[in-house]
């Protein structure tokens, strides 16, 4: 079969007509320094027709393929510069020509002391992925990455900080290309101690191709991390406090040495933080009505490491090594009062249930990758990766409950449980990926294997607070072993068909062979073990059609999967409170997902996107009464049938006047939740929900620049069936450059009025929640930010092997 469809591929590619030209070059102004992110347009003579427009990279290399034999003239314009445009270029089949360094010239008038700034705009929308560029906007200050994915186009970001994309949950979260080893509560740690300040730019690629792996049902996030870009020795650092209830506050140092045979970086820092965590919900169910307050207090302290190198063995081959760890340290004190009723006297209290959960959470990780890459500079890349990782979480809960008579006087029962749940997951991968330019277009061949251990252990014991000792709860403790190998192997081919349609096609196998193995302490609680082996199908193609200079159409199709993280897979209780906990379900299958989008550019400015995706076995969260406890009821994790989801996005830069640049995103989706568990148990949602987002950029007198930036949220639906209500943000934010640009001061000040909240209500199997939340997202901010030494450097930005599947860890 694979040798079939590889034959058929490479037969229709070779049918094709030869387009194998190519042309590059790089951009520089008069300084020397690169200009990035500049746009690259290409005509052809004799009618000035527009062929392509790319966009130059970070070091401002751009890189035009795929061309047939004629003659060409190109145009690059990037705001501050005037236009560049090239003499005539004429390229034979199979030429590369490299145009080697290229002049723009400012466009700032000659007058002394004027100078002209020329700015990234806020989003860039890319053939593969929308770019939110963060590095610079002030209202980014005092933030973490959570908080900027809420402001993130086409983002959705719900009350567990669980994060969707265009409407579709099971988005995949990296870091420079490599997936972040996190799910769950870890995963919103992470994210609240990442500042944003460390960060450059976020990639959404809501429809990968078949060279990315297929897991992610809703696509890519990619983080990207500020590079340093100077030649010699450079650094940087910054500082920044920030203050709403609680404080908190980070700091980072980052510094890189190039020189012709080699390069090293290197960067650390660490930081600490409080915030509040307020939830109330009124729960009805089997006659009974719930009234549970939550007040909880977290305390963290983080510290992060990376060093690495690249060795330059000549012209065409890199090898480097790479090391990155990260320490998280981090205290929850948790209180919750729950008063118990009968629905019909609900003023006559049955009882009220104080209980507190004291946690104390560490978490330590390593990664280790060793990588090759060859390139010969006429589009024949190789690139092997061979990782390892270690993630090593710890959580000690100490859980007093106690049930008070109405008067809230008087002790009923008392029952206090500790828990110790260590999780270690090793995680071994090698990758190997090879491109070549071949029948006209570029042809990706690759493949990876993973090998993924995770032992859970799961302890509980009954504390006894006269002898001060413990005694384990054998029917609640359990150890559980989850084992993954993966072998996957893609082929993508990508060319022109003509001047103006460009396609690409690739399909990526995956064969899954998963066990899980649960031990328990008392005989009669076991449980079949988990036992997966399945082979996986995923085509991807897409098709670009430059309709005239101004009018770009696009039309891609993926086929995505999505595996449960391996913590969601254990069966047993993981209780909050006496009448509340959460499991896991070992039976869990994995999710399969069919997207197609169709996109519209006009005037490579304004962007319009339409998206159908239909979702088997769509892995959600759902809440439901338990079995045995008519008080109690627990969250778990269950498949629902199907779920079909169609969105909308639109985005537009504005330029108001010469001083007043703003972006407006709109976002909107319906979606359709489709389950039948059986006796009276049925998920039967729609939901319509959109968000609107807007920044402006303002040059204010005295060399100061603002920002004022905020979205509002319609109403929608999260998980499986909670209806959530309407929220919304407004930022504002002031900065000043000193010292020649080098030292940045920037002020921000986020959620003015206090409406990042949210509200809603779930209804399923004879459980009716209504509840809120709140979180310390009201703050002010201030951060200081220094760059030194030579500014013309750039270091190698690297992806590992283990960019996917280590995101699956949970808490």
């Amino acid at each position: 079969m694979k040798h079939t469809l590889l034959f058929a591929l490479l037969m229709v590619a070779a049918s094709l007509s030869a387009q194998n030209a190519s042309i590059q070059g790089q951009l520089q102004d008069t300084d020397a320094q690169a200009v990035a992110f500049a746009n690259v347009a290409l005509y052809q003579l004799p009618d000035s027709n527009l062929i392509k427009v790319e966009v130059s990279d970070e070091s401002g290399i751009f890189r035009l393929q795929n061309l047939s034999s004629g003659d060409y003239y190109l145009v690059a314009s990037f705001v501050g510069y005037n236009n560049l445009q090239t003499q005539v270029l004429t390229i034979t089949d199979d030429e590369r020509r490299d145009l080697a360094i290229l002049k723009m010239q400012s466009s700032a008038v000659a007058l002394e002391g004027a100078t002209v700034t020329a700015r990234r705009a806020i989003v860039e929308i890319k053939p593969d992925r929308t770019v939110f560029n963060v590095q610079g906007t002030i209202n980014s200050v005092g933030s973490d990455a959570i908080s900027l994915l809420r402001k993130a186009p086409g983002v959705n970001v719900d009350n567990n900080d669980n994060i969707s994309v265009l409407g579709r949950a099971g988005v995949l979260l990296y870091v420079d290309g490599k997936r972040l080893p996190l799910s769950g509560q870890e995963l919103s740690n992470y994210l609240q101690s990442l500042p944003a300040e460390q960060i450059d730019r976020i990639d959404i690629i809501t429809n990968p191709g078949a060279k990315y792996e297929a897991e992610g049902n809703a696509g890519i996030i990619d983080i990207r991390l500020k590079k340093d870009k100077n030649l010699g020795v450079n650094g940087s650092a910054n500082a920044t406090y920030s203050q709403g209830r609680y404080s908190r506050g980070n700091a980072n140092a980052s510094g890189n040495y190039r020189n012709k045979k080699m390069n090293v970086f290197a960067s650390a820092g660490g930081g600490w933080g409080q915030q509040f965590d307020n939830m109330d919900f009124v729960n009805f169910q089997n006659k009974l009505e719930m009234v549970e307050t939550t007040r909880g207090i977290n305390n963290w302290d983080f510290a992060s490491y990376r060093l690495g190198t690249d060795f330059f063995l000549g012209k065409q081959h890199t090898i480097g090594f790479l090391i990155d760890g990260r320490t998280f340290d981090g205290t929850r004190d948790t209180r919750s009062r729950t008063t118990l009723a009968q629905a019909a006297t609900p003023n006559n209290l049955d009882s009220i249930l104080i209980a507190q959960n004291l946690a104390n959470d560490s978490r330590f990780q390593n990664a280790f990758n060793i990588n090759y890459r060859f390139d010969n500079a006429k589009g024949r890349t190789l690139n092997i990766d061979l990782d390892y990782g270690n993630y090593q979480n710890d959580s000690d809960r100490f859980q007093p409950n106690r049930y008070f008579d109405p008067t809230e006087q008087n002790v009923l029962t008392a029952v206090t449980n500790t828990f110790d749940t260590p999780t270690d997951i090793d995680i071994l991968t090698a990758k190997v990926d090879f491109e070549e330019n071949l029948w006209g277009g570029v042809l990706g061949i690759g493949s990876k294997v993973v090998s993924i251990v995770s032992d859970n252990t799961f302890l509980v014991y009954n504390f006894d607070e006269t002898t001060n000792t413990e005694t384990r709860i054998d029917e609640l403790s359990n150890l559980f072993e989850y084992t993954e190998n993966v072998y996957a192997g893609y082929i993508n081919f990508a060319r022109s068909l003509s001047e103006t349609v460009q396609f690409s096609a690739g399909l990526r196998a995956e064969q899954t062979d998963a066990q899980g193995l649960l031990s328990v302490f008392q005989a009669g609680l076991e449980e079949d073990p988990v036992d997966l082996n399945y082979l996986s199908w995923f085509p991807s193609a897409g098709l670009t059609w430059q309709v005239d200079e101004t009018n770009v159409l696009s039309l891609n199709y993926g086929r995505r999967i999505n595996r449960p993280d391996y913590n969601v897979l254990n069966p047993f209780n993981d209780k909050q409170s006496e009448i509340s906990f959460s499991k896991g379900n070992p039976f869990l299958q994995p999710e399969i997902v069919n997207n197609v989008e169709i996109g519209y550019t006009l005037a490579s400015l304004y962007n319009f996107k339409l998206a159908y995706s239909k979702t088997t076995d769509q892995i959600t969260r759902l809440i439901a009464p338990d079995e045995d406890d008519p008080r109690a009821n627990f969250i778990t994790w269950e498949n629902l049938a199907e779920q079909t989801t169609i969105s909308f996005n639109a985005s537009a830069p504005i330029q108001v006047t010469p001083k007043w640049n703003a972006y407006i995103n709109l976002n909107a989706f319906h979606l359709d939740n489709q389950a039948d568990y059986g006796e009276g148990a049925i998920v039967d949602v729609q939901a319509f929900s959109y968000t609107i987002f807007q920044q402006s950029t303002i040059d204010l007198p005295w060399q100061l620049q603002g920002e004022i930036s905020g979205y509002f949220s319609g109403p929608g639906v999260w998980g499986g069936v909670f209806r959530y209500e309407s929220n919304w943000s407004l930022n504002l934010g002031l900065q000043r450059r000193f010292l020649n640009d080098q030292l940045n001061v920037r002020l921000s000040a986020d959620d003015l009025f206090f409406q990042t909240g949210w509200d809603g209500e779930s209804e399923f199997n004879g459980l009716r929640a209504v509840g809120s939340g709140r979180w310390d997202s009201r703050r002010a901010s201030l951060s200081l930010s220094y760059n030194f030494g030579n500014q013309n450097i750039k270091s190698r930005r690297r992806k590992t092997g283990l960019e996917q599947e280590a995101g699956r860890v949970g808490s």
